[in-house]
């Protein structure tokens, strides 16, 4: 059967709306493909084979599968109330962190910027203007009735999109959200550091109190012994050389006090930094002993190690990152393209909405490279260099993680030991002492045979407290070591990365928090002179 002209021009037109569509779906599905390509490698992190246990033994015990190995506030394990109030000053008040924080809001504030590239940018304009020219201008012939002056009011609407046909900007997105995950951890690391930091200083203080309580007693003793001494040189029964040397090891051991004393301010001027205090309002008051208990600090297995390390997580995210570079070289290869349009009313008066008074263009850009002597290959190839270089210095971080548990494990467990023995000592010598004295004073020996024994003794116990100091330093470097109680789950997600929505415009001078980072200086951070801090331990200096 034929059909007539109009019935063929009639199933035409009503055909034309169904192969428009079908155009259109077609291209949609082109740039939801295209839209789809990304240039970046399969992102596979290394996994190395590791040991079933550690080597070292120490003071230690493994902790169960469903156990946290450590707790973030690891330091309340030494049991000092006092360590404790600085421990959560440092986190609140330490300048270093906040620094590390604000680092951190910096990177998601750039995440958030390259965010914005996949969006169009839309722009509005507006100007009035009156330009009068001279009557007597240059080429206006005489008699001319042509205007001097001209007017325009306009106002208009700009909008430019790059579609990411190849993943460039959703990667260089990408890069940014590890960047800030990665100074997440750069502050989880600053904060372990600081933590770890003080509570050694604060244990290295405390030993050297009790090594001021040990000089205090010899200086006693040495006090009585010069005593003794003149008193038996006043009855003619020792000479004045022993005097001379009872004398002497009086005066150098007041001196080895005065030094000692001079270095636990020193060390008391820190701590009080690590705090944000000023040390001139800061003081530790000084207790003989030392209180902390014999911690058994609860071990991973070596495969869980990484998950604790804040070092390995923020040197895995670099690695991460120099992945997306590589698809950002990669897409370089392949067309740009960018969409402008531009719409508005311009006229010489104030009648701009009148649609004979509209402008509008738009535009479309295509741009590839021919031919740019190496460039972009070059840029690929070190990419790739710069890839392979994160993966060596995360295997350089993994084996340095491994290092320090192992030392942590073998200095808890051999300073122990070492302890021990130092106590054997210790007593041995002190016994040795009484004994040389009462035979010195007896008459039965001379005065050199008791100094030998005082500087023995004096020695064997100041070594005792020094063991006992770095034993339990040893046990902090093993939690810092652990992760001090940091897991990778506290890393902010890339969804949380993003400080404000696209359509935000309240609440921008400080973000929300994101990883457990917060920002922001508060009172106490202002305040130097540790106001909270007083009571008992934690006094002002008496002048």
């Amino acid at each position: 059967m034929t059909l007539s002209s109009p019935t063929r021009r009639a199933r035409r037109r009503s055909t034309r709306p169904l192969r428009r569509a079908a155009r259109l779906a077609g291209g949609l599905a082109l740039l939801a493909g295209l839209a789809g390509c990304d240039m970046a490698p399969a992102y596979h992190p290394d996994h190395f084979v590791f040991p079933d246990d550690w080597k070292g033994a120490g003071t230690m015990r493994y902790a169960a599968p469903d156990e946290a190995a450590l707790r973030g506030d690891w330091w309340t394990l030494f049991n000092d109330p006092t360590l404790n109030r600085l421990e959560e000053q440092a986190n609140r008040a330490n300048p270093d962190l906040q620094v590390a924080a604000e680092t951190f809001t910096q990177a998601r504030d750039m995440a958030a910027e390259a965010q914005a590239g996949l969006y169009p940018q839309v722009t509005g304009a507006a100007s009035m203007g009156k330009f009068k020219g001279s009557a007597h201008r240059l080429w206006r012939g005489a008699g001319s009735t042509g205007p001097t002056y001209m007017s325009s009011e306009q106002y208009s609407g700009t909008a430019t999109w790059e579609p990411d046909f190849w993943s460039a900007i959703r990667n260089r997105k990408r890069m940014r959200v590890q960047a800030a995950q990665e100074r997440a951890a750069d502050y989880a690391l600053t904060r372990l550091s600081t933590d770890s930091e003080l509570a050694s200083d604060y244990i290295a203080l405390r030993g050297l109190d009790v090594q001021d309580a040990v000089y205090r007693d010899s200086i006693r003793t040495y006090t009585l012994a010069v005593q003794i001494t003149r008193m038996r040189q006043a009855g003619a029964i020792a000479a004045g050389l022993d005097v001379s040397r009872a004398e002497n090891q009086l005066y150098a051991t007041q001196a080895q006090e005065t030094d000692l004393l001079a270095r636990r301010a020193v060390l008391e001027h820190a701590i009080a930094v690590l705090v944000g205090v000023a040390p001139a309002s800061f003081h530790l008051a000084p207790e003989d002993q030392m209180h902390f208990p014999d911690i058994g600090v609860p071990l991973l297995l070596p495969s869980a190690l990484l998950e604790r390390r804040p070092d390995v997580a923020a040197a895995e995210r670099e690695m991460a990152q120099a992945n997306r570079a590589i698809g950002v070289s990669r897409a370089a290869f392949y067309p740009n393209v960018s969409v402008n349009a531009m719409t508005g009313f311009m006229d010489n008066g104030f009648t701009l909405a009148d649609l004979s008074n509209s402008m509008y263009s738009y535009a479309v850009q295509a741009a590839m490279p021919l031919f740019q002597g190496g460039l972009r290959r070059a840029e690929l190839q070190r990419t790739w260099s710069q890839y392979r270089q994160a993966e060596d210095n995360y295997r350089g971080v993994v084996l340095e993680a491994f290092q320090n548990v192992e030392d942590g494990l073998t200095m808890t467990g051999q300073l122990r030991a070492e302890l021990k023995q130092q106590h054997q000592s210790v007593q041995a010598a002190v016994r040795t002492q009484g004994m040389t004295m009462a035979l010195y004073t007896g008459g039965l020996t001379n005065y050199l045979d008791v100094v030998v024994a005082q500087i023995a003794a004096l020695s064997a116990r100041i070594a005792e407290v020094q063991v006992e100091t770095r034993r339990h330093q040893a046990t902090v470097s093993l939690i810092r070591a652990l992760g001090g109680g940091w897991s990778r789950a506290q890393l902010p997600s890339d969804k949380s990365v993003m400080p404000f929505a696209p359509l935000q415009y309240e609440g921008l001078r400080v973000p929300k928090e994101a990883g457990g980072i917060a920002t922001g200086s508060g009172p106490d951070q202002l305040n130097l002179t540790g106001t909270g801090l007083r009571g008992t331990g934690l006094t002002t200096p008496v002048h």
